[in-house]
């Protein structure tokens, strides 16, 4: 017995690029820019939607990032990386760590955060976790890392989402319909 396929869609034997980046943009997400050192303790961060929270014990969050990525690289030689929670007001932040600008630490405040030294983006982020590498593993042309979150720093705000290809915020200062 064959199995319908509902009007408008299609089934090809594989997904396009394309096709796979028009599903998960109408998915929306928070915004990050992950952030770390090298070996010569040069600093490399790039924007990144791809944070889930994996375990609260202990506490874990996964990001995948590029394969050939400098970030990538900072991370793998310091096995550490911090997740730069972005708010509502920093979308050219978030463009500047999405572009190939050559030097973006030159435009945005940032210190060293404590325990990482992994840039943190003082003017940016609503809130920042240092992690450490647990468990890091290919998926085709990007790399899944595991970091066990170390220490955080929080001080609210509203924060950056993006999807259907624009950025927006989340207004945590509204009562949810019908609550």
């Amino acid at each position: 017995m064959a199995t319908a396929v509902p009007h408008g869609l299609t089934t090809p034997a594989t997904v396009s690029a394309d096709e796979h980046r028009l599903l998960m943009s109408a998915y929306p997400t928070g915004v990050s820019v992950i952030t770390a050192v090298d070996a010569d303790g040069r600093p490399h961060g790039m924007t990144c939607t791809s944070l889930s929270s994996v375990t609260l014990h202990p506490p874990t969050l996964l990001i995948c990032l590029n394969a050939g990525s400098g970030t990538l690289a900072g991370i793998r030689d310091q096995g550490a990386f911090a997740v730069n929670l972005l708010h509502s007001g920093a979308r050219a932040t978030a463009e500047l760590f999405a572009s190939c600008s050559a030097d973006r630490f030159h435009d945005v405040a940032w210190l060293p955060a404590a325990r990482s030294g992994a840039p943190w983006l003082v003017d940016d982020a609503l809130a920042v976790a240092e992690c450490s590498v647990r468990e890091r593993f290919p998926v085709g042309d990007h790399e899944v890392i595991l970091g066990e979150v170390l220490s955080l720093r929080y001080r609210g705000g509203d924060p950056l989402l993006y999807g259907m290809r624009r950025y927006s915020w989340f207004d945590t200062t509204c009562e949810a319909v019908g609550s």
